[in-house]
């Protein structure tokens, strides 16, 4: 039977409990998978990294928990353990594992006390988890030797005769932690793109290790063969397009969970990884979980449409996911489908400092771009079914109108009129409270972004500074 799964992404920010963990739990069965990815970063209370543990991590024991209540769903736990680094090294006693000093967010491969680390983080993890397999990260180390050591280890690597000392840098550090995993029982996974710009780094994997191909653009016919050609199983991954979107480009959601499924049954793949990523910036995990239903009876052979997932839930689910699914990004400007981040999500809050989204954006959301995606916004926030809804929407008018107000104040105060400035101004502090009540209940719901809610915070204190 092929793998049919999808990933959760705690490591953006969520704070889930254990009955939101159970909810997602239930839905995973309900909707036909067999397992749940949770993938983590930092956000799990690994026993040997105390210094890492953030407020609402997921803990050993939520885990026994689910396992024992769930005996029919494996839940895969997502390690990281060279790349996506940060929320270790960025802490005081994790910076000395950086591969480089205030950059990147990549550990150090050749640094023996990160080496130790990683192994400790494995044994936690198979200690902690009885699935089958354990995925041990990988992807987007880009910062291969970029630090001196690593830099000098790979010289002597191509000296030695490598025809890719990078290749041998990364396969020498993933191999081994792959080989402990596989010792212990398990299937180690890996994510596969840095053995498309380095393939000969596989040759230091176990054959046995499953290679996750992720292509959140395309199917999989360009690059799993690249891996299942050398022998090794592949596991498609499609991806949910929220983290480039004010909330998800829907079409493209389903074009790309269709598209992937399709090459894994037609290529007799291992299975398929349905990714979603990044749903702090006011997204929100329980306005998706009628896709995630979907996306799992795409995996069974259905073919009905991500909005018919919506209708099942209401009319209004339907139309509110169209409209800010589907209608909003023909707004276009920071509203149209791309491949990056949601820059005016980005400049609005991440940033902390709101007026970035004013100075980047004044022309388009001042303009036709913003009175097409205030007047989709309007009709969302209307017909939004529940609070979830309504949060994502508030948020997106929100960024419309703080970028329209700061333009005011900025004409007001080129004007030479200061006070008609500040006045201008000052209900953006008002926006920046309601949208700091709309993270809370986030949190309280679904067990979303407490981050949000200081950034909130954040972009107020901004705006107090500039009145």
């Amino acid at each position: 039977m092929p793998l049919r799964m999808w990933m959760l992404d705690i490591a953006r920010e969520q704070s889930p409990t254990l009955d939101h963990l159970r909810r997602y739990c239930r839905v995973s069965l309900d909707s036909g998978y067999e397992a749940i990815g949770l993938y983590f970063e930092h956000r799990f209370a690994y026993p040997s990294t105390p210094w890492s543990h953030g407020v609402g991590c997921v803990t050993p024991a939520m885990i026994r928990t689910l396992e024992s209540e769930f005996p029919g769903l494996q839940l895969i736990p997502f390690v990281n353990l060279l790349g996506h680094f940060e929320g270790m090294i960025y802490t005081e006693t994790g910076k000395r594992y950086a591969e480089e000093k205030f950059q990147g967010m990549q550990a150090c491969p050749v640094d023996s006390e990160f080496v130790a680390l990683a192994e400790r983080l494995v044994d936690d993890t198979l200690n902690c988890f009885s699935s089958e397999i354990v995925h041990i990260g990988g992807d987007e180390t880009w910062q291969l030797g970029k630090g001196a050591k690593s830099a000098a280890q790979v010289e002597a690597y191509e000296a030695e005769g490598a025809s890719d000392g990078k290749a041998e840098l990364y396969g020498r550090h993933f191999g081994p932690l792959a080989r402990r995993v596989l010792d212990a029982g398990r299937r180690p996974a890996v994510w596969g793109d840095m053995f498309l710009d380095h393939p000969t780094a596989l040759d230091h994997m176990p054959a046995e290790t499953l290679i996750f191909d992720w292509q959140y653009f395309k199917g999989l016919a360009d690059t799993s063969p690249k891996f299942s050609d050398r022998g090794f199983d592949v596991v498609g991954c499609p991806a949910f397009h929220v983290y480039n979107a004010t909330w998800m480009h829907l079409p493209e959601t389903e074009r790309n969970v269709r598209e992937v499924h399709r090459d894994v049954v037609e290529m007799g793949l291992f299975g398929t990884c349905v990714t979603t990523w990044e749903c702090g910036l006011f997204g929100a995990y329980d306005t998706l979980l009628p896709a995630v239903r979907a996306a799992g009876g795409v995996l069974h052979g259905d073919s009905s449409p991500f909005l018919q997932a919506y209708l099942k839930e209401s009319e209004r689910h339907e139309e509110w996911a169209r409209l800010m699914g589907v209608e909003l990004q023909t707004a276009g400007g920071t509203f149209a489908f791309g491949g990056i981040r949601s820059s005016l999500k980005v400049r609005l809050l991440l940033q902390a400092n709101p007026f970035l989204a004013w100075l980047h954006h004044a022309e388009e959301l001042c303009g036709e771009v913003g009175d097409k995606a205030l007047d989709v916004i309007e009709r969302a926030f209307s017909v939004a079914p529940t609070e979830a809804e309504k949060g994502v929407a508030l948020f997106a008018r929100s960024a419309i109108e703080f970028v329209r107000l700061a333009e005011v104040a900025r004409q007001r105060y080129a004007e030479a009129r200061p006070g008609e400035a500040a006045s201008a101004l000052a209900p953006t502090r008002q926006l920046f409270d309601d949208l700091e009540k709309v993270a809370l209940r986030s949190v309280e719901r679904i067990g979303g972004s407490r981050a949000d809610v200081e950034r909130c915070k954040a972009a107020k204190a901004a705006v107090e500074r500039a009145i």
